[in-house]
Parts: structure tokens; sequence; C-alpha cells
């Protein structure tokens, strides 16, 4: 979990820092608060599966598929704070705070699974 920690917040800075330099300070704001969301939606995810990794397979793909949808309701998640409050939540920045890390992480999760 310490690895996947470590990625995700080095992956919130870059992308962070990325929407501050193209939308300016709120873009960063509503990018650290997605990317952080991501990076604890990850986590939660590699906790359900961590003690299942070695156990059943129908135990595995359960808790992967919760896991898939915690990332899901994420997703919804992005929807609800641009619909509710476009000005504190731009949808750019706010995507890409989201998805620029949770998808790295993703790619991540597979190096950890083995």
């Amino acid at each position: 979990m310490k690895p996947t920690l470590v990625v995700g917040v080095l992956t919130g800075l870059i992308v962070s820092a990325i929407a501050y330099g193209i939308w300016g300070t709120q873009a960063a704001v509503a990018a650290a608060l997605f990317a952080a969301l991501a990076v604890a939606i990850q986590l939660a995810a590699l906790a359900l599966i961590e003690p299942v990794k070695k156990g059943p397979i129908k135990a595995l793909i359960k808790r992967w598929g919760v896991g898939m949808g915690l990332r899901a309701l994420g997703v919804v998640a992005i929807a609800l704070a641009v619909g509710l409050d476009r000005t504190h939540f731009p949808p750019l920045p706010t995507a890409l705070g989201f998805l620029g890390v949770l998808l790295p992480l993703l790619f991540f999760e597979v190096r950890l699974l083995r």
C-alpha cells in the first residue's frame, strides 16, 4: 500500500501543477481534491483484495468488482461536483485530477498483484 500512496501523491502533485499552469489556482485545487479522492479509492480497492490475493479466485473477482464500483462512484462524484458547482470544480481540471491519478495507479496495481 505504501508504494501506491507514494506514486499517487507524486502523480497528484504533477497533475495539480499542470492544472495550475494551464487554468490557475482554482483548477489546481479541484485537481488536487479529486487526485486525493482517486488515491483514497485506490487504497480502499487494494485493501479489499489484499486478504484474498492468494485465496479462491471467486472471492478475488468479487472484491475486485467492488473496487471497480468504487472507482465508478468516483466518476459519479466528478459529475456531481461539476454539475453542482462549476466555479469551484471546472470540468477538465476536475476530471484530470481524478483520471490523471487513477489510471496510472490502475497500471501500477497490476504490478502489485503479481
